[in-house]
C-alpha cells in the first residue's frame, strides 16, 4: 500500500489519500497525524508533500512516529517540506523582497484554519529527528525521479516561481528507509 498524505487536491494514482478536505478522490477524510485504523508494518511508501510544517514544533515528532509505525521494514518515506535554509540563503543572495518567501514560511494562508505553517525545517536538523526515530539512509530526492514527478505539487516549488531550470528549489525533499 502507498500512501499519500495531506495529498488536498492532488490526486496520484495507485496511492491511498488521506487528508482533512473532501474531494472525490480522497479515501479516508482524516487528520494524517492518526493512522491508527491501519496495522503497524503495513504500508510500502507514505508520500507527503508540504504538510509536516502544519504540525507545531511539539507536534512533529509524534506526527513522524506514527508514519515509521505504519511503514513496513524497507518501507519509504518520503517527504517534502518547505526548505528554510535555501529560503534564507535566496533571501540574502538573490531577493531581499520577503513578500516572495512568506508563503514558504508562514503558509498561504488563504484557505481556511489548516493554511498555516507552524514548524521550520533544514536538511540538517530533519535528518537528525528522522534518524532518532529510526530511519536510516535519509537522502535529498529528485522530484523528477519519482513515479509521481507528473503532479505538480510543492516539492517542485522553485524560485522564481515555476523556473525549473535555473529557479531555486524552495522544497527540501527527502527520503529515508524504515
Amino acid at each position: 500500500m502507498k500512501l499519500h498524505l495531506g495529498c488536498g487536491r492532488k490526486y496520484i494514482p495507485g496511492f491511498v489519500h488521506i487528508d482533512l478536505q473532501d474531494f472525490d478522490h480522497i479515501d479516508y477524510r482524516r487528520s494524517v497525524d492518526d493512522l491508527g485504523f491501519l496495522e503497524d508494518n503495513s504500508v510500502e511508501l507514505i508520500y507527503s508533500s508540504h504538510v509536516l510544517e502544519h504540525f507545531g514544533r511539539h507536534e512533529y515528532r509524534r506526527v513522524l512516529r506514527e508514519w515509521y509505525r505504519v511503514l513496513r521494514p524497507g518501507g519509504i518515506l518520503r517527504i517534502a517540506v518547505p526548505d528554510f535554509e535555501a529560503v534564507a540563503r535566496y533571501y540574502m543572495e538573490k531577493d531581499q523582497n520577503i513578500e516572495l518567501l512568506l508563503g514558504l514560511v508562514m503558509g498561504g494562508q488563504k484557505e481556511g484554519e489548516f493554511d498555516y505553517h507552524k514548524m521550520i525545517f533544514d536538511e540538517k536538523m530533519l535528518s537528525k529527528v528522522l534518524k532518532e526515530i529510526g530511519f536510516s539512509q535519509i537522502r535529498r530526492y529528485d522530484w523528477r525521479e519519482t513515479e509521481h514527478a507528473h503532479i505538480d505539487d510543492y516539492s517542485q516549488a522553485y524560485l522564481p516561481h515555476m523556473d525549473k531550470e535555473k529557479g531555486m528549489l524552495m522544497s527540501l525533499n527527502l527520503e529515508a528507509v524504515k
